[in-house]
């Protein structure tokens, strides 16, 4: 708690004394409690004896808060030396190296939404599974941090398209350095390659689950209309990098229970305008993965 209210006060202190109103640490508690719990907005202004439009407010103005801190708590670390050797360290298996100079593990997830409205085209929110959502694209960390998030396609929507139209990804780094699992491995030093890179993707995997664990209002659903909805998320994602700055992380036995299958599917990249990846990858898998 002392590691994120004295960051927002400012923006939850009203100007006057006028109404009884409440008080920076409990519209922050209540803002928690909501997203920690998934309820609904009237339970919680039950157990904090406030009207339900009250809850609605605070909500409001706590997720706007914390979103404010994106900048501060959601960009990719000073020392890129350090995450890829620790990358590579999470990546290995038996004899097989992890995967050299990985900044990041890249991926989406659905967070589920009701049916939205005062929008003509509401069926593109709804997903392959058959809900309404936002596919949500993270990049995250080897210790579960979220580097990147981008917040605003519809369920529909394919990863690679987020992929593509992510420009902030586009101007840092090359896409053409994104190692991606090998389809129908037909030789040893792919079949290691795979189990490296799986291992390695699996971190983000791991991070949605602990992300949506610790906050079950990403897992049950938001009723909230889409812009809310998407600050919500943020702000989720900046009070999951304070928690894992913090180290209040979850048992590994139990991180392996959260990996994440809202995208059971694997993705399938485009492989047009990728010669130099491919090349690239089956220059790795020969050099490291050949015993």
């Amino acid at each position: 708690m002392n590691n994120i209210l004295p960051r927002i006060t400012n923006s939850l202190q009203t100007e006057t004394q006028r109404g009884l109103p409440v008080s920076p640490l409990c519209q922050l508690l209540t803002a928690l409690r909501f997203y920690a719990t998934g309820i609904f907005q009237i339970v919680s202004a039950d157990i904090m004896h406030i009207s339900q439009a009250t809850v609605c407010y605070i909500v409001k103005k706590v997720r706007r808060a914390l979103a404010l801190l994106m900048q501060d708590f959601i960009k990719f670390p000073n020392n890129l030396r350090k995450v890829k050797d620790d990358f590579e360290n999470l990546g290995c298996i038996s004899r097989s190296p992890g995967l050299k100079n990985i900044v990041g593990a890249i991926d989406c997830t659905h967070i589920k939404i009701t049916k939205p409205r005062g929008i003509i085209h509401t069926e593109q929110y709804r997903n392959r599974q058959g809900y309404f959502s936002l596919n949500v694209q993270v990049v995250g960390g080897p210790n579960l941090k979220i580097y990147d998030i981008v917040v605003r396609w519809a369920g529909s929507t394919h990863d690679s398209r987020i992929l593509r139209n992510s420009h902030y990804l586009c101007e840092t780094f090359y896409f053409r350095y994104l190692l991606t699992p090998i389809s129908n491995p037909s030789t040893p030093q792919e079949e290691r390659y795979n189990k490296v890179q799986i291992k390695s993707r699996n971190s983000v995997e791991s991070l949605f689950g602990v992300w949506k664990k610790r906050f079950p209002c990403l897992q049950k659903g938001l009723a909230t209309k889409l812009s809310t909805t998407a600050n919500i998320i943020i702000a989720c994602a900046v009070l999951h990098n304070i928690a894992v700055e913090v180290n209040d992380i979850f048992e590994l036995d139990e991180i392996e229970n959260l990996l994440d299958n809202s995208n059971a599917q694997p993705t399938r990249m485009s492989t047009i305008g990728t010669s130099d990846g491919l090349v690239l990858r089956a220059n790795i898998f020969s050099r490291y993965y050949t015993f």
